[in-house]
């Protein structure tokens, strides 16, 4: 049973989003929230599971609880909003959950991430409560131009694979703070979490970007970013690996904790601060890439930014935001939002479509 018109209170809205470890999930009154929390996954759970789809059952089973624990039942919620998981490129907005999409997301068509299970959650609740599903802003949001999409290599092509929900939101903030329409702007953003997207905004529309799962652009915490190629020849050769393999140890084994075992941007200061040479210099290795791929995506907007843009975890370091202004500061002003913003930006979207602001689009 859906929300009706006449108040934004009216519409309850059930937000759910995976990570490789969490679930956060929430209920949202319009584009406000009631309540809110981050549901921690054991490793024992996660480690006897075989395959994303395999987590469903713990997964939606402490979503259950979480609502039980707030009151919330299912015929008080009008629509479930969820995290976009990788699917075929797609334009930015928000798209109706349906059968082909969870087909996709179940057989990992377009690749295997945690946030294919939004979708498949939001699908169950959907059809029990017999009320609408959305995402909003996959992972895949495609806007490229053409000439981005060429990598140079006949049969490969860029692809466009980036936190597109926050860098989304965050570049509505520096809008809104700017006094302008999004299609108003022009915007360098950066996404600095587990992964790192940085990313060429023009007129509201995501025109470059790097390659956030496993591609191209600055290692982060886990990931692998722009490879030598004679180096990724050589270790892929030498140590005889298989395409599983190799997904596995370039998107969760690399950066820093293929560096120093450990994924926490606090941990990696504390080796720093104990006096760690080679942590030193791996950090400042990353900040000098991110601080390239920030200038790469400066000409890209033919030099003319209105804002550079920071956000995601990373970003509530003032240390490493010092780090990384001192080498773009004089690009364009810059502009910080820490943390994320995905749980607001999934309702908000959500609600613009209940309450017919915007259209639907079909998968």
């Amino acid at each position: 049973m859906t929300g009706q018109p006449g108040g934004e209170n009216q519409y309850r809205i059930l937000v759910i989003n995976p990570g490789s470890t969490s679930t956060k999930t929430a209920v949202y009154a319009g584009s406000q929230p009631i309540c809110s929390q981050t549901l921690q996954h054991s490793s024992s759970d996660l480690k006897k599971e075989v395959g994303i789809v395999s987590q469903l059952a713990f997964r939606r089973a402490a979503i259950n609880d979480f609502l039980t624990t707030h009151n919330i039942d299912g015929i008080s919620l009008g629509a479930i909003a969820a995290r976009g998981g990788l699917l075929r490129p797609l334009k930015g907005g928000v798209y109706a959950v349906n059968d082909k999409m969870c087909a996709d997301l179940e057989a990992a068509r377009y690749g295997e991430h945690a946030s294919n299970l939004g979708a498949l959650l939001a699908k169950e609740y959907a059809d029990e409560l017999e009320i609408p599903a959305y995402i909003v802003d996959p992972v895949t949001v495609d806007e490229f131009d053409p000439a981005a999409k060429v990598s140079g290599v006949p049969g490969i092509e860029r692809k466009s694979r980036l936190h597109a929900l926050n860098i989304r939101a965050a570049a509505q903030r520096c809008a809104s703070d700017l006094g302008r329409d999004l299609s108003q702007t022009r915007f360098v953003i950066a996404h600095l979490g587990g992964g790192i997207s940085v990313c060429a905004m023009i007129e509201g529309r995501i025109v470059d970007s790097t390659d956030a799962l496993l591609g191209e652009g600055p290692f982060s915490l886990e990931r692998a970013g722009t490879l030598p190629l004679a180096g990724m020849i050589e270790l892929c050769l030498d140590r005889g690996l298989d395409r599983t393999e190799i997904v596995s140890l370039l998107s969760r084994q690399i950066g820093f904790i293929g560096y120093f075992g450990v994924d926490q941007l606090p941990a990696v200061y504390r080796l720093i601060d104990s006096g760690n040479e080679q942590a030193k210099i791996i950090m400042e290795a990353m900040v000098r890439q991110v601080a390239r791929w920030i200038g790469g995506m400066t000409a890209v907007t033919a030099l003319r930014p209105d804002a550079v843009i920071l956000t995601g975890g990373m970003v509530n370091s003032a240390r490493l935001v010092q780090s990384i202004s001192y080498y773009i500061n004089h690009l364009a002003p810059l502009k910080v939002y820490a943390g994320e913003f995905e749980m607001e930006a999934l309702a908000k979207g959500v609600f613009r479509v209940l309450n017919g602001e915007v259209k639907v689009q079909e998968y």
